[in-house]
């Protein structure tokens, strides 16, 4: 049985290099979708006004399998060899499970799981309800109710990945990694 796999991938990038890297990881990102089994990715750039140099890409997999074979791609050994001279160091490599792939922090480790079950219920409730009174209008009552409802779920899975998840990190994002000493 696959299961999906989630890696979190951060480089050190030298300043001078810093808005054509970001530019290149776009380029990648997009182009890296096109390949069997990858399922997504995420972008991480430094605060705005830091002095911080890490960027990073978050990536899902449709199974290990996936994984291994992406890394031996053209796409990706051309992605390697165009940003060797933009980064310093080697990438970090780390897999991520589950909720973790959300609410990856660059300085942090991750927050409780509780918090993250919490930011989650938050997102996941009210996109629910609005896919749900979105779509179902539309797909109408000659849509059988097991295809309606994983149209559904497509749009309530794509509304958290994309939109929602994103800004509730964000928003949260002083709450998520509080230490348990701060007040």
């Amino acid at each position: 049985m696959s299961r999906t796999i989630h890696v979190a991938i951060t480089r050190r990038v030298r300043k001078e290099h810093a808005e054509a890297f970001a530019q290149a990881m776009a380029d990648f990102a997009r182009r890296s979708l096109t390949v069997p089994g990858a399922l997504g990715v995420h972008l991480l750039h430094p605060t705005p006004g830091s002095d911080s140099t890490e960027y990073g890409i978050l990536r899902s997999f449709a199974s290990p399998e996936d994984r291994e074979a992406f890394y031996k791609t053209d796409l990706y050994k051309e992605w390697v060899a165009q940003i060797e001279h933009m980064v310093d160091g080697e990438p970090i490599y780390r897999e991520l499970g589950g909720l973790e792939a959300w609410f990856r922090h660059p300085s942090a480790p991750p927050p409780p799981r509780w918090k993250m079950a919490l930011l989650t219920w938050i997102g996941v409730w009210p996109v629910s309800m609005l896919v749900s009174a979105a779509l179902m209008p539309l797909l109408g009552p000659s849509v059988p109710r097991v295809l309606a409802g994983g149209i559904v779920a497509a749009g309530i899975v794509l509304t958290l990945t994309w939109v929602v998840m994103p800004l509730l990190v964000k928003l949260a994002a002083k709450w998520l990694h509080k230490t348990q000493g701060e007040t």
